[in-house]
């Protein structure tokens, strides 16, 4: 009699088949958004397993992708032992961070207050910093060379270094976002950083948005990446 696994109910597992279904299935690409997943989860010490969605050979588009986030974006991720022992699967990295965080009671403060401040920070990364910064990596590094018309590039270089001055204020005295201390780490953090990493690494825009301006978001990115969970979450899916 052949046994079945509640994993067996999500199509994507018939493309990516899981090695240890007992573990959360991450489906993913060392993207800036991307990474958020796999550093939270090595942050949290939660047993995963990593499945790579090439999206420049277009997995995200496949039928079997799809039926789990059907908005087409890495990552996304399927718990098996969910709310109430029941699979969840989930997209939208905001929602993840947030699920993983209160699964394990960590990475998100536990009083009210300091909760909705991370949170807006959260939200903060997911309206501002992620779609200004792609869309600058975009005109910048990618087809946008093409457009003669600098006007969209400047738009977005603008709003970049604004975006990076707000930042740069709030963590002038602080470790992190939330304050001093390890205890003040937080999803915010997570969310934020890999996206300020890639804008000056992988896009090659420092010098466009006045990089070397901003002391406070340097020195806590550089604190950031020597995290060890950082280190490893950023090669995942390898």
């Amino acid at each position: 009699m052949s046994m079945t696994h509640p994993l067996d109910e999500f199509p994507i597992t018939r493309k990516c088949s899981p090695r240890h279904p007992d573990r959360i299935q991450l489906y993913s690409l060392a993207t800036p958004n991307g990474v958020k997943v796999s550093i939270a989860l090595e942050e949290l010490g939660l047993p995963y397993e990593a499945h790579k969605i090439d999206i420049m050979a277009g997995d995200q588009f496949t039928p079997e992708f799809l039926s789990l986030n059907p908005n087409n974006k890495i990552p996304a991720i399927i718990d098996p032992d969910g709310p109430g022992g029941q699979p969840l699967g989930l997209f939208e990295t905001g929602a993840i961070l947030v699920y993983l965080a209160d699964k394990t009671g960590r990475l998100l403060p536990s009083d009210a207050a300091d909760r909705y401040r991370a949170l807006q920070w959260l939200m903060w990364q997911m309206g501002g910093v992620g779609p200004m910064f792609g869309q600058l990596g975009f005109f910048h590094k990618f087809a946008g060379r093409e457009i003669a018309d600098p006007r969209p590039r400047e738009r977005y270089a603008k709003e970049s270094r604004r975006l990076l001055g707000v930042l740069d204020r709030q963590l002038a005295g602080h470790d992190w976002l939330l304050g001093q201390g390890e205890e003040a780490y937080s999803i915010a953090d997570i969310a934020v950083l890999p996206w300020v990493r890639n804008l000056v690494g992988f896009y090659g825009a420092a010098e466009l948005v006045g990089y070397n301006d901003f002391r406070e978001v340097q020195r806590v990115l550089a604190a950031f990446e020597a995290r060890p969970a950082v280190q490893k979450g950023l090669a995942v899916p390898a």
